[in-house]
């Protein structure tokens, strides 16, 4: 799905939503406690914005409900709710059900019925923490095998053809947004569809970093986390169709390479390994906030903290490829939590009235690149192992790539899989924003 502001715009009166009946019975201002926020995490009536936005004011905090169960105050409560919602998402993968829609679909649904039934606050000072510190330390933790050397050297033709789907995912995005353009969403429609193109080169976490960078407001987030999840199960769905007549390779010994990698992913997490791997998260994290604000560079906190985390993985492989498997654990609980959040800050009404139209577009999206990655390769004489392998690491990201060719018996491309995955992970965030700013936000 297969990185600065990220706006909430407050839901207009004339939707049928709860919070516009809840706000008719609220209490008079002077009845109701003020919630104190953080210092400095202040939250806009109208947005949800970072510390380093000029447009911050005080915190107001409103639910789908009068009073949430677990107040804004209830800070323990709601970290709690935050943290057992993302495990809960976590667990539900080993689940029927959960595997095939993604434990970031169930986060998000799950912080989303549980802020518009008033379990928890529709906006708090903990969601701003989240937006702010979580978010951004995750992203170099789940780059650190970004190494593009290697890479380069270790997926080969892969690669081709991994370069073949993303230009094949621009096109699609083009040809989906001028016959379903949503205009529905207003400003939104076009950064969705640069969100979802950079889901469609590297992953979530390109979702992610896009929507905030450009200001996607939580519901058409969270609808578009929605739409996604159900695009990419169907979609694996055909691949596997497609690779059905395929073999496994005759050989199932692995190389050193993915013995090494497997070995690392599979051990136990060591205190040191996790206490460096949040260090040096947290170093990359100041150093492209500093430099952001240094250059004036608005919105533009993940991209960097991208951009720095892929030079230095690529110029210090030995020392982030040891710190990699700690890494990556905690960025996945993290991930989860943010996802938790970006459904508690949404809207139920909003998500089902725009949900469709973004589906469609994904629908053609994706649809679009199968059709380009197929007839191109066979142009090009491409294996279609390695273009159904390829296209994999497009729509899913390097697990869904890695989890294809071990299930298929390919294991020969286990690792390029999941390599090629990680280097869109690293140029997919990049591309979205400057198609999105540069063709799409003209159409």
């Amino acid at each position: 799905m297969a990185s600065v502001t990220l706006s909430l715009p407050a839901i207009p009166t004339s939707s049928l939503s709860l919070q516009s009946l809840g706000s008719l019975s609220k209490p008079k201002r002077e009845l109701r406690p003020k919630p104190r926020p953080f210092p400095s995490h202040t939250l806009n009536k109208t947005s949800l914005r970072p510390l380093t936005s000029p447009h911050h004011g005080r915190l107001r905090v409103t639910s789908q409900l009068r009073h949430p169960i677990i107040s804004p105050d209830d800070h323990w409560g709601l970290w709690t709710t935050l943290f057992a919602t993302g495990a809960f998402g976590l667990w539900s993968e080993k689940t029927k059900i959960g595997g095939m829609v993604s434990a970031a679909l169930v986060s998000t649904l799950v912080g989303l019925a549980a802020s518009n039934v008033g379990i928890i606050p529709h906006e708090a000072g903990a969601y701003s923490i989240v937006l702010e510190f979580l978010l951004p330390l995750s992203i170099p933790l789940l780059l650190f095998r970004a190494d593009l050397r290697y890479v380069a050297r270790s997926t080969g033709t892969l690669l081709l053809a991994f370069l073949l789907g993303s230009v094949a995912s621009m096109v699609g995005t083009l040809v989906a947004f001028l016959m379903v353009p949503m205009r529905s969403l207003g400003q939104d429609n076009w950064k969705i569809a640069a969100a979802l193109m950079g889901s469609y080169i590297g992953g979530s976490v390109n979702y992610v970093a896009i929507s905030e960078a450009l200001g996607v407001s939580p519901s058409v987030m969270a609808a578009g986390v929605a739409a996604d999840n159900v695009i990419c199960a169907l979609y694996f769905i055909v691949l596997f169709a497609f690779a059905s007549k395929i073999p496994p390779e005759a050989s199932t010994s692995t190389n050193d390479v993915s013995m090494k990698m497997e070995s690392q992913i599979e051990r136990k997490l060591p205190v040191l390994e996790t206490a460096t791997a949040l260090a040096t998260s947290f170093v990359i994290c100041k150093a492209s906030t500093h430099l952001t604000r240094l250059c004036g560079i608005q919105g533009g906190n993940l991209p960097v903290i991208t951009a720095l985390v892929v030079i230095l993985a690529t110029l210090l492989p030995t020392y982030f490829a040891y710190l990699a498997p700690s890494g990556e654990t905690i960025a996945l609980v993290l991930m989860q939590v943010f996802f938790t959040v970006l459904g508690a800050s949404g809207s139920i009404w909003n998500v089902m009235i725009t949900a469709p139209s973004i589906f469609v577009f994904a629908l053609v999206q994706v649809t679009v690149h199968l059709a380009l990655v197929l007839g191109l390769g066979k142009l090009f004489h491409f294996d279609l192992k390695l273009l159904l392998l390829a296209s994999n690491a497009n729509i899913g990201g390097p697990t869904t790539a890695g989890g294809m060719a071990t299930a298929k018996g390919w294991h020969s491309l286990v690792v390029p899989g999941i390599l090629a995955g990680i280097f869109g992970v690293s140029i997919a965030t990049f591309l979205g924003i400057g198609f999105g700013i540069i063709v799409l936000k003209h159409l």
